[in-house]
C-alpha cells in the first residue's frame, strides 16, 4: 500500500492498535452488549497498521541493503589501496635491490673515493634519497587512509547489524498484528455471511477515513493488489463470461471509490453479496461487490479515493476479493472491460 506520509512512530503506533484490539469486545458487540459494527473500523485500522509496518519494514530492508553496498565499496577501497600499498613496497624492493649492485653497500665515502665522478654520484644519492623519502610518504598516506576506511567500514557494518535486528523487530510486530488481524477479519466475514443469509444488509460502518488531499480525479478501487479474474473471461464459476475485473485482497481492505459521484445503491443477497454502485459525472456506473461491510448509505455523495466499503467474500465467491465492474446503466448487462477504462482515466492497473 503506498503512502504519501511517513509514520516514524511505528511501534507506539502499532502497540497501541494492539492494545486497542485487545481491550474491544471479540463477538462482534458492542462494549454495551448491542449488536454493533465496530468490528468493521477495527479491521480497517489493523489492515493500516499491518502495511505500515510491511512498508517500514521494507524501508529497513532497502536502507540495510544501501549500507551492505558501503561495505563492498568500503572493502573494495580497502583492496586498492592495499595493491597500491604493496607496489609502491615492490618498488623500494627494486630501488634497494638497484643500490646495492651499484655499491650501494659501501660507505658513501668510500663510494666517493672509488667513483670516477663523485658529483655525479651525489646526484644520485640525493635522488634516490628523494625518491625513498616520496615512496615514504605515500605508504604513510596509505596506511592512514587504509586505517580511515577500515573504520568506515566497522561502522557500516554496525549500521547494518543495526538495521538488521530493527528488520527483525519489525517483522514480529507484523506477525503479531497479522494474527489478531486474521482473527478479526473472520469475525468481519462471519457478521457478512449472516446478514446476507438474512436478507438485510449491515449498518454502514463509519471508517476512520483517510485524508483525501488533492490529487488525481480517479484512483483504482483498492491501493494494493493482484489482479485475478478479468472482463470476459469464462470458467465453471459464472453462469455467463465474467463481467469485471477481480482484484485478490485479504478480507477487511479498505474499498474506495474510484471517482467522484453518488451511492446509487447498496445492495446485499444473490451473486453478488453485499455490494454499492456508485453513479459518476459522464453517464458511467461502478460496482463493487462480495463487500465484508459497507461504509456508505444510499444518496451519499463520495470523492476519489474515499472508503466506501471493505472486501470480503460474500456472494458468490470462491476466495476474498472484490468484484469490480464499469456499466453504462446501474444495471446488470451494461458492463464494460473496466481495465482500458480505468487506463482512459489515468488509472493503469499493474
Amino acid at each position: 500500500m503506498r503512502s504519501s506520509r511517513r509514520r516514524p512512530l511505528l511501534v507506539p503506533v502499532l502497540l497501541c492498535a494492539l492494545a486497542l484490539l485487545a481491550a474491544r469486545p471479540t463477538d462482534g458487540t458492542d462494549a454495551d452488549g448491542g449488536s454493533g459494527t465496530a468490528l468493521g473500523p477495527q479491521v480497517a485500522r489493523l489492515y493500516q497498521d499491518a502495511a505500515t509496518a510491511t512498508r517500514q519494514y521494507e524501508d529497513g530492508r532497502r536502507a540495510a541493503e544501501t549500507q551492505r553496498a558501503k561495505a563492498v565499496e568500503y572493502e573494495r577501497l580497502l583492496d586498492a589501496q592495499r595493491q597500491k600499498t604493496d607496489a609502491m613496497r615492490e618498488d623500494l624492493g627494486r630501488i634497494a635491490r638497484a643500490q646495492y649492485r651499484d655499491g650501494g653497500g659501501l660507505p658513501l665515502t668510500a663510494r666517493m673515493l672509488l667513483a670516477e665522478n663523485p658529483d655525479e654520484l651525489m646526484r644520485g644519492q640525493r635522488a634516490v634519497s628523494r625518491a625513498n623519502q616520496a615512496v615514504d610518504r605515500a605508504i604513510g598516506e596509505n596506511l592512514r587512509a587504509e586505517t580511515r576506511l577500515a573504520a568506515d567500514e566497522a561502522k557500516a557494518q554496525a549500521a547494518w547489524q543495526a538495521l538488521d535486528k530493527r528488520n527483525a523487530e519489525l517483522a514480529r510486530l507484523k506477525k503479531k498484528i497479522e494474527g489478531k488481524l486474521e482473527s478479526a477479519r473472520s469475525q468481519l466475514e462471519g457478521q457478512a455471511d449472516s446478514s446476507v443469509a438474512a436478507g438485510s444488509c449491515p449498518g454502514a460502518v463509519r471508517l476512520d477515513q483517510p485524508d483525501l488531499p488533492a490529487g488525481p480525479a480517479w484512483v483504482a478501487p483498492v491501493e494494493t493488489y493482484e489482479l485475478s479474474a478479468s472482463f470476459g473471461s469464462g470458467g465453471s464459476r459464472w453462469a455467463n463470461l465474467h463481467t469485471g475485473q477481480d482484484f485478490a485482497v485479504p478480507v477487511g481492505t479498505p474499498v474506495r471509490s474510484v471517482g467522484a459521484g453518488r451511492v446509487l445503491k447498496v445492495s446485499c443477497g444473490g451473486a453478488f453479496g453485499i455490494h454499492v454502485v456508485i453513479q459518476h459525472a459522464g453517464g458511467y456506473y461502478t460496482q463493487y461487490a462480495h463487500l465484508a461491510a459497507v461504509a456508505v448509505d444510499q444518496g451519499d455523495r463520495v470523492e476519489a479515493g474515499q472508503w466506501i466499503g471493505q472486501s470480503g467474500t460474500t456472494g458468490n465467491s470462491t476466495g476474498p476479493h472484490l468484484h469490480f465492474e464499469v456499466r453504462v446503466t446501474p444495471e446488470m448487462g451494461s458492463a464494460l472491460d473496466p481495465v482500458p477504462w480505468l487506463s482512459e482515466h489515468g488509472v493503469p492497473l499493474r
